[in-house]
C-alpha cells in the first residue's frame, strides 16, 4: 500500500511525467489507489468504487450529471430485471426441475458431469452473475452429493465442476457477469459500438458451451480414477426433490408453466432484437412486471427487488464512470504510449491481452475490478495497434472469466470449497486444476477470437 501512495504522490506532482495532463493525471492516481484498495485492503468495494467516482466528480474529470447517469445506464436496468426475472424462477421451482431432468438420464460419471454441464449452461440465461447460479445450484450438488454417497473421488469432481463451470459459462449471455456489462458501456463510450444481448449471444454461448465441457474432462481426468468412471451412477428425481422444497415430477403446475413462458418469451424476444428493435432492457422490464403480477407471476415485485444485489449494482455503475474517465481524461492513451506505432499482428497484440487478462485474477478478485481497470486499456491500445477494440474487449473479459486458482479468487469458489458434511476441494485440488485448465482456457478465447467471432463479423 506505501508502494500505491507513494506513486499517487509522484503523480500529483505536475513537474512529474511532463505531457500528462492535470485530468489524466488525477484519474491514474485515483486509480492507483483504487486498485491497491481493492487488492489490500479490507475495505468493501463498493465503497471504494464510489470513493474513487467522488474524487473523480469533484475532481472535474468527470461531470456529475455523466457520473449520476451510469445508475440510469439500460444495462443496469437490464440487470435489475434479470434478478426479478431469476428471483420468480428461484421461486417456482422450475431449476429443480430442469436439474432432475437432466442429470436424472446420467448413467456413467462421465455423463453425470456433461449433463451438469449442460445445465449450469443454460442456468445463465435464468439468473444473471455468477454468486446468484452458484446460490441456486448448491442444493443440488449437495443432493448429488449425498447420492453418490461412498465415492468420495467422484462427488470431489463435481465439487470443482460446479464453480468452474459457473465461472467459465458466464460468458455465454450479456448477464453472465456484471463485468460483461462494465465492457459493454466502456465500449460504447470509446466507440460508439454497442454490443447487443443477440450479438454478445453470437459470440459467447459457442464459447462457453466448448470451454465449460472442455473443463467438465479436465476435472474428471485429474479427480478421478478410471475405475470411478467405469462404475454405473444412478441419481433418482427424489434424490434432488429431498434437497429442495418444492416437487421436481409431475406435471408442472400452473404458476411454473406462466413462469417458463414468461422466461422463454424474454429470451427469445433478447434473441431477436435485430427484428422487433426493442432494447433488452426494456423486454427485461416487460418480462419482470409481468412476471411479479398478481396472480400471474410466482413471486412479488417488493419480493423479487428484495433479492437484487443494489451494493454490487452500485459498484458497477461507479466503476462504469471510472473506466470511462480513464479513457476521455487521456490517461489510458498515456499509460500505452510505450507501444509501438502503428499497426500490430493481431495474434501478438490479442495473445498478450488474453495472457494478462487470463492471470489477473490473482491480483484482483472482483470480476467487475478486472474490466473496469482492464477493459479502457485494451481498448485505448485495440485502436493504436490497429486491432478491432470489440474483439479485444472481448477477449480480454471473456479470459479474466477464469478465475479458479484459490479459494479466494471468486465467490463460486469459495461457496463449494466449504460445504457442511460433503467432501469437497482443498486449495491443492484448486492449484492443480488451474495449472492445467488457465492455458487451456486462453488459448481456447485467443483461437475463437482469431478463427471464430471473425465469421460473426468480428474481426481482429
Amino acid at each position: 500500500m506505501g508502494l500505491c501512495l507513494g506513486l499517487a504522490g509522484l503523480l500529483a506532482v505536475p513537474a512529474n511525467f511532463p505531457g500528462l495532463g492535470a485530468d489524466a493525471r488525477l484519474t491514474l492516481a485515483v486509480f492507483t489507489l483504487a486498485t491497491c484498495a481493492w487488492v489490500a485492503t479490507p475495505l468493501d468495494d463498493t465503497q471504494v468504487a464510489l470513493g474513487a467516482g467522488l474524487v473523480l466528480t469533484v475532481g472535474g474529470v468527470t461531470a456529475a450529471e455523466a457520473f449520476f447517469a451510469t445508475l440510469g445506464d439500460p444495462t443496469i436496468w437490464l440487470l435489475i430485471c434479470a434478478f426479478v426475472l431469476a428471483a420468480a424462477v428461484a421461486e417456482s421451482g422450475l431449476a429443480g426441475r430442469l436439474a432432475a431432468f437432466l442429470v436424472g438420464g446420467a448413467r456413467t460419471v462421465r455423463q453425470l458431469a456433461h449433463l451438469t454441464t449442460a445445465a449450469l449452461v443454460v442456468s445463465a440465461f435464468a439468473v444473471p452473475a455468477t454468486s446468484g447460479r452458484a446460490a441456486l445450484a448448491l442444493p443440488v450438488f449437495v443432493a448429488l452429493a449425498r447420492a453418490l454417497a461412498g465415492r468420495r473421488r467422484v462427488v470431489v469432481a463435481l465439487a470443482l465442476l460446479f464453480p468452474t463451470v459457473i465461472l467459465l459459462s458466464a460468458v455465454a449471455t450479456l448477464i453472465g457477469a456484471g463485468a460483461h456489462l462494465i465492457t459493454v458501456s466502456v465500449l460504447w463510450e470509446a466507440t460508439g459500438q454497442r454490443i447487443g444481448f443477440h450479438q454478445w449471444l453470437l459470440l459467447g454461448l459457442p464459447l462457453a458451451v466448448v470451454s465449460s465441457h472442455l473443463a467438465a474432462e479436465v476435472v474428471l481426468a485429474l479427480t478421478t480414477r478410471r475405475e470411478d468412471r467405469r462404475l454405473p451412477v444412478r441419481i433418482a428425481p427424489a434424490d434432488i426433490e429431498r434437497c429442495g422444497e418444492r416437487p421436481v415430477t409431475g406435471p408442472l403446475t400452473p404458476v411454473e408453466r406462466r413462469c417458463a413462458a414468461l422466461l422463454g418469451a424474454v429470451v427469445v424476444l433478447w434473441s431477436a432484437e435485430p427484428l422487433h428493435g426493442m432494447s433488452p432492457a426494456l423486454v427485461a422490464l416487460a418480462g419482470a412486471v409481468a412476471v411479479t403480477a398478481p396472480g400471474v407471476g410466482a413471486v412479488t415485485l417488493r419480493a423479487a427487488l428484495a433479492t437484487v444485489p443494489w451494493s454490487l449494482l452500485l459498484f458497477m455503475a461507479a466503476t462504469m464512470g471510472m473506466g470511462v474517465a480513464l479513457l476521455t481524461s487521456g490517461a489510458a492513451e498515456w499509460l500505452l504510449g510505450w507501444l509501438p506505432e502503428g499497426a500490430v499482428a493481431p495474434w501478438l497484440f490479442l495473445g498478450a491481452v488474453v495472457a494478462l487478462s487470463t492471470a489477473a485474477h490473482l491480483v484482483l478478485q472482483s470480476r467487475s475490478a478486472r474490466s473496469a481497470v482492464l477493459v479502457p486499456l485494451v481498448v485505448a491500445g485495440a485502436v493504436g495497434a490497429g486491432v478491432d477494440p470489440v474483439s479485444a474487449a472481448l477477449a480480454s473479459t471473456a479470459a479474466a472469466g477464469f478465475c479458479h486458482t484459490l479459494p479466494a479468487s471468486a465467490k463460486p469458489v469459495a461457496l463449494f470449497g466449504d460445504v457442511p458434511d460433503v467432501p469437497t476441494y482443498t486449495p491443492r485440488d484448486l492449484l492443480r486444476l488451474s495449472a492445467v485448465l488457465a492455458p487451456l482456457t486462453a488459448a481456447l478465447v485467443l483461437l475463437f477470437a482469431l478463427a471464430v467471432w471473425p465469421l460473426f463479423g468480428v474481426a481482429p
